[in-house]
């Protein structure tokens, strides 16, 4: 018997890219999300199941997911929806994976680790680029070097570019500053807290800025180093709007 799953957010930006990809692998996710008239037409065109839900009632929620083994949370910000999804999961029995790279989301989520395993569920974050793939390359590094007490993660976009969600949920946050990880805490630092010149490749170094990544809360569980920051390759226009203030900050054009 062929195991259930869902991508919820599938209209989204990463859910429809979710979305095709499993059909290019041949598997057939359910598509959901609160949105008839972008969900169905796409479910439609790939051949796939499609439920309509908000994430409101647990119950509803919880209803919408019997059955189904794992779902694929794609509807940011999920600041304000990963806990209503949980606790949909939590009642059905429905595994958890999100694409998050909210610092709170990620320590809100360790903290309740013993709650979801007395569940018997699996509950992973951070499924998309941020924060799985890089978490194993630290873990890699402090394994090959084990007594390292500082990481530095720096990623650059080719294209100079990020997703819109990705690029929504950095706007958002930088009015908040930046963050750090200092001595085993997450501490609050200004929006351009450090600029650095990274060696992306052995021919490119590029200027990169530390932002409140998602890697400032996971990276210290996988690894145990106690000070971790997080970089972003930037031009000087994006860097001088991280620090303007109000409205004209931040837009990262």
């Amino acid at each position: 018997m062929i195991e259930k799953w869902m991508i919820y957010g599938a209209n989204g930006y990463t859910g429809r890219l979710a979305a095709r990809v499993a059909k290019d692998r041949t598997f057939t996710p359910i598509l959901a999300g609160r949105r008839a008239e972008q969900i169905q037409p796409l479910a439609r065109e790939l051949g796939f199941e499609s439920r309509i839900f908000d994430l409101a009632d647990p119950a509803v929620v919880a209803g919408n997911l019997e059955g189904v083994t794992a779902v694929l949370h794609c509807a940011g910000p999920f600041s304000a929806t990963s806990r209503p999804m949980l606790a949909g999961c939590l009642r059905a029995k429905t595994h958890y994976l999100d694409i998050t790279g909210e610092i709170a989301v990620f320590e809100d989520i360790h903290s309740r680790n013993e709650e979801f395993r007395n569940a018997g569920i699996v509950v992973v974050p951070g499924v998309g680029f941020d924060v799985v793939p890089t978490d194993c390359l630290a873990a890699m590094l402090k394994r090959e070097l084990p007594s390292a007490t500082h990481l530095k993660l720096a990623f650059k976009s080719r294209t100079g570019k990020l997703s819109p969600g990705t690029t929504k949920t950095m706007v958002e946050g930088l009015p908040e500053g930046g963050r750090v990880r200092r001595d085993g805490r997450i501490v609050k630092v200004p929006g351009a807290y450090k600029i650095e010149a990274v060696p992306f490749t052995e021919d490119l170094s590029a200027t990169a800025v530390t932002i409140p990544w998602g890697d400032v809360s996971t990276a210290f569980y996988s690894t145990g180093i106690p000070n971790i920051e997080v970089f972003v390759g930037a031009s000087d226009k994006q860097i001088k709007q991280m620090n303007m203030p109000g409205p004209c900050g931040g837009s990262l054009a």
